[in-house]
């Protein structure tokens, strides 16, 4: 893959929930399909300091200019070559319903582990693959546990110094922190029984939206999220976006979060339509 690609145009597939930085304020992790093809990640995208038409949807196509992070040993990791507001250009979108999940499907299920352990030789090879999608065996449960609460203080405290947010601007506002941590209790066919996080965005959005469902009563909002959760799990298709931290990736047993859930509904419910 070429280090440098103008006018990449790359299906996104994640978006890991937004995380304060001291150089650049705010991060999203993004990784999608390049032409629909190959994994890449893409660190650091500012998302929410993007114009609206800037801030793409999953499931949408953007045009970007990237380079190949030269500093991080992982094949699928780029960074923007330009970072203005104006550098992403979105380009459609697959739409939902049975005839975007038979798209979506297309693209995503491209390669598929049914193993864990399989996945995780990978990354520990010379490849150093970093991102896979993987299919449970069996999903046991899940998990919701509380975490800490506030952000970093040392990068708070650097942000609010530096003005680099603004509490009266919802764009501009350091984004709240979810103060769980949700995971899946699986096994794949290697065997193992694994408790593996969840860190896509859509999760965290899916416990404010509990919380004021649930008149901010936290137990309540946590047993939404596991509910919707362990639906993804038992009435979808559940398919699994695994991706590694570069810390982690070469000393962890298990390098691996995931990074991103894909659910279409099972073939025999798409031939409904």
């Amino acid at each position: 893959m070429d280090l440098t690609i103008r006018g990449a145009r790359i299906l996104v597939v994640v978006k890991a929930y937004p995380n304060p930085s001291k150089l650049h304020r705010e991060t999203v992790c993004t990784a999608g399909l390049l032409d629909g093809e190959h994994w890449v990640r893409i660190y650091p995208v500012p998302y929410r300091l993007l114009k609206d038409e800037s801030q793409f949807p999953k499931y949408g196509w953007i045009k970007v200019d990237i380079e190949r992070r030269t500093k991080d040993f992982r094949p699928e990791s780029f960074h923007l070559l330009r970072t203005e507001s104006d550098s992403i250009l979105v380009d459609g979108k697959i739409p939902p319903g049975p005839s975007g999940w038979r798209e979506r499907k297309k693209y995503v299920l491209k390669e598929v582990y049914d193993s864990m352990d399989a996945l995780i030789a990978r990354a520990k090879s010379p490849e150093r693959i970093s991102i896979g999608v993987v299919k449970p065996k069996e999903v046991q449960g899940v998990v919701g546990e509380e975490t800490d609460r506030e952000w970093d203080p040392e990068t708070l405290a650097l942000l609010q110094e530096q003005d680099l947010f603004e509490p009266n601007d919802s764009r501009l506002r350091v984004v709240k922190k979810v103060p769980y941590k949700f995971s899946y209790l699986f096994r794949t066919t290697d065997g193992k029984d694994r408790k593996m996080m969840v860190e896509d965005w859509e999760i965290g959005a899916l416990f404010w939206h509990a919380m004021k469902l649930a008149g901010y009563n936290e137990a309540e909002a946590v047993a939404k999220v596991k509910e919707k959760l362990w639906s993804f799990a038992t009435q979808k298709d559940l398919y699994l976006i695994m991706g590694t931290t570069q810390e982690y990736h070469l000393t962890a047993p298990n390098p691996f979060v995931i990074i991103g859930l894909f659910y279409p509904p099972f073939d025999s419910q798409l031939d409904l339509f």
